[in-house]
């Protein structure tokens, strides 16, 4: 049976209004209830910052540029931002150059270290990472997302037991019930001790 032009010009118009239904409603789900952030139910930073969910997470991927950003400010509250940005935007080299600089500025501010170490591992530098991870606990022993961070991180390597260790600090440490829940949640995804 042949088609006549009316026809498909119908079904065109139905997959055409049908196509844009889907994204209408899925932009506006997404827009209504934003992703999960994963570790800490809140982002890492106190902004926009995500995270990808519990110890699956994206490979050290880096996207977005790979020159420095240009800074337009001397601001360190627009520094942040901007830093904060080119994370959410996975122009993580941008947002390690970020980091850096604002810990030349306050070089005892532990959430600084705790953003520049999970960029650095989102950048494949994991050994860096763990370094800058660690001398945020220097500072803030007791630093509970930083403890987070730190099992994200070395599960994401297969460091079991280090992440283990890491979680289990988290989720005993710290005033913040989501961070305690997403190390709990974290903890049982680890493999079992042999």
């Amino acid at each position: 049976m042949i088609r006549d032009t009316r026809f498909w010009v119908s079904v065109a118009i139905f997959q055409a209004v049908f196509g844009l239904a889907v994204f209408a409603l899925t932009r506006s789900y997404y827009l209504s209830h934003p992703a999960d952030p994963g570790p800490g139910g809140k982002p890492l930073l106190e902004s926009s910052l995500r995270w990808p969910g519990p110890v699956a997470g994206p490979g050290p991927a880096a996207t977005g540029s790979s020159t420095p950003p240009q800074l337009m400010s001397t601001d360190p509250a627009e520094i942040s931002r901007q830093a904060d940005e080119f994370f959410s935007a996975q122009n993580y080299p941008g947002a390690v150059t970020l980091y850096q600089q604002l810990l030349k500025l306050d070089p005892n501010n532990v959430e600084i270290h705790n953003n520049l170490g999970i960029t650095l591992h989102y950048l494949g530098r994991s050994a860096e990472a763990l370094q800058e991870l660690k001398a945020g606990l220097a500072l803030n022993p007791t630093h509970q997302r930083t403890w987070l961070t730190i099992g994200f991180v070395n599960s994401q390597l297969g460091n079991t037991e280090e992440a283990r260790t890491a979680l289990t600090n988290a989720s005993q440490m710290g005033p913040n019930e989501e961070i305690r829940q997403s190390a709990r949640t974290m903890l049982e995804a680890l493999p079992p001790r042999q």
